[in-house]
Order: C-alpha cells, then structure tokens, then sequence
C-alpha cells in the first residue's frame, strides 16, 4: 500500500467527521430557531396572566407570579361587559358546531361522487373546487358579504354558518381517499347483493371513510373556530361575536392599545393573555383527545389500491 494511498484512507474519516459535526451544528441551530421563535412565545403567554402588568415590563419574561394575581385577572376577564367572554365562547362553538355538521353532510357525499362517479362536468366541477381550495379566504369575504346581504342574513347565526359549510379542503380530502383507497371489487359486490348506491355509500364506503371523516371535522372546526374576518364584517352586536372577534374588541379595551376607551377598565396585558389561552384551549383539547384519529386520517389514501 502506497503512502498516498493511506493518507486518502486517513482523510475519509476526518471527512465524515467534518460532515457529521456540521449536520449536528446545522440540526442545533433550527432547534434553537425554533425555540426561539414558537416555544417562548408560548410560555411567556403562559405565564403572563400570573403577573401584573408592570411585572410584565420589570420582570424576567419567563418569571411566574402569583396565583393570586391569576385568580384577580380571571376575575376581571370574567366581569368585563357582564361576562360576555363566556357570551363569545358559546357563539363560537354554535357556529363552528352548526358548521361542522353541515361540512361533514355536503364535503363526504361531494368527495365521493368526484371519486366514484362519472357525469357531465365532473373534471370542470373538480377543477372548480381545487381552485376555491388554494384561493385565500379574504378574497371571497367581499362577494360572500353582498351575497349574504342580497338574502338578508346579515346579522343572523347563518351568515356565519352557512358560508364556513362549504369546505373545498374536505371535499379534495374525501375524493383522494376514495380515488385511491376505496376497493372497487367491494363496492361491486355490495351492488350484486342488492344494495342500491344509498346503501353502497351508507354501509360500505362511510365506515371505511372514518379516518378521514375525522380529519375533516377536525381541520374544518379549527377553521371555524379561528375565523375571524367574516364574522367582524357580518356581525354587529357584541353579543353575536365569535371569541376571535371578541378578543379583537377586549383588545381595543387594553390601555397599553386603546389608552382612551380602556381607561377605567380592569383589562390589561395579563387579562388579555388570559383570553388567548382561554380562546386556543378548545382546539387544544380537540388536538389532545384526536390524535390517534387525525395520524390514522393523515395517512388514509397514502397507499393504492
């Protein structure tokens, strides 16, 4: 073995420990990225509503308080305007509720007859759908308002309900599930037994379609729920504001933001960090108890049939 030969052979494990410190250097700084930017942020919402609002600016950001000082900002959150954070928190599970609902009985039937059936203007329907589905919310707030104003519903539970129903993301879901992982042979023999396609739908494909079901329920409620445009534009009494709208307006009733209308108030930045958590609590225990769902729907459809 010749002298450059070894030195080749030295310099390949030096090489490989170069790149593998690197690689480690490189997964270090994205954590570190990502600590900085999402899970401090987090904590320190956390531990806000234990301080008061001077604490907040004098203290250690990261520092807890006292659980008094918890209890005196519930305290105020709960008696702002007659408690009508619990006022918003119901609006909002009505609408995301009645909304859910009617997403889950038009996108599951919608997805699977794109998948499963054949008729005129089919692709042109599916194209239509991919389109809404990419095209941002806040540019079809305009034409939705003067629709529902055309039918007098401004104003009413339905100018909120109805226009989340539609929910192009689960109908594009539900059509790749059933394009993909739906046996035909299944379906075909269900039709052979006598089922008609009510049946095949109702028995054969829904109790297959499950997983997906209930990602779709779960991304349409989390849509709902943090829907805040449309509500603000159709809504205008405090007592039919969804919780994100609400928040807008104790916003507004914060003298650090609104040093005229907030004066007198009891709601301060630790007020007001309370009703974050208070809003994203629902989603979070949604998320928590539908794990095992939302992985089992992730990965409906990712195999062929």
């Amino acid at each position: 073995m010749t002298t450059s030969s070894l030195d080749l052979g030295a310099a390949y494990p030096r090489e490989r420990r170069v790149s593998r410190f690197v690689s480690v250097a490189i997964v270090v700084v994205i954590l570190a990225l990502l600590v900085v930017f999402f899970v401090l942020p987090v904590l320190w919402l956390l531990l806000a509503p234990t301080k008061t609002a001077g604490e907040l600016v004098s203290q250690f950001p990261l520092s807890f308080g006292s659980f008094s000082q918890l209890g005196l900002a519930w305290q105020h959150l709960a008696s702002f305007q007659g408690g009508a954070i619990f006022v918003w928190l119901q609006n909002s599970a009505v609408y995301s509720i009645g909304s859910l609902i009617l997403t889950l009985l038009t996108s599951v039937p919608a997805g699977y007859a794109l998948a499963l059936t054949r008729f005129r203007g089919r692709k042109l329907l599916l194209s239509v759908t991919l389109v809404v589905m990419i095209m941002p919310s806040a540019a079809l707030v305009l034409p939705t308002f003067l629709e529902l104003n055309l039918f007098g519903l401004i104003g009413t539970v339905w100018s909120i309900i109805l226009p989340f129903s539609f929910f192009p993301f689960g109908v594009y879901l539900v059509y790749i599930y059933f394009a993909t992982s739906m046996p035909r042979d299944l379906l075909s023999a269900a039709r052979i037994d006598g089922c008609n396609e009510w049946q095949v739908f109702w028995r054969i494909a829904m109790p297959l379609a499950k997983p997906v079901v209930g990602l779709i329920a779960f991304f349409s409620f989390v849509n709902n729920w943090n829907n805040f445009f449309l509500p603000y534009l159709v809504l205008p009494n405090s007592e039919q504001f969804p919780i994100q709208v609400g928040l807008n307006q104790l916003l507004s009733s914060t003298p650090s933001f609104n040093p005229v209308a907030g004066k007198g108030l009891n709601i301060t930045s630790p007020e007001l960090a309370l009703a974050i958590i208070i809003a994203i609590l629902p989603v979070l225990v949604l998320f928590l108890f539908s794990q095992r769902a939302l992985v089992s729907g992730m990965l409906a459809g990712a195999t062929k049939e």
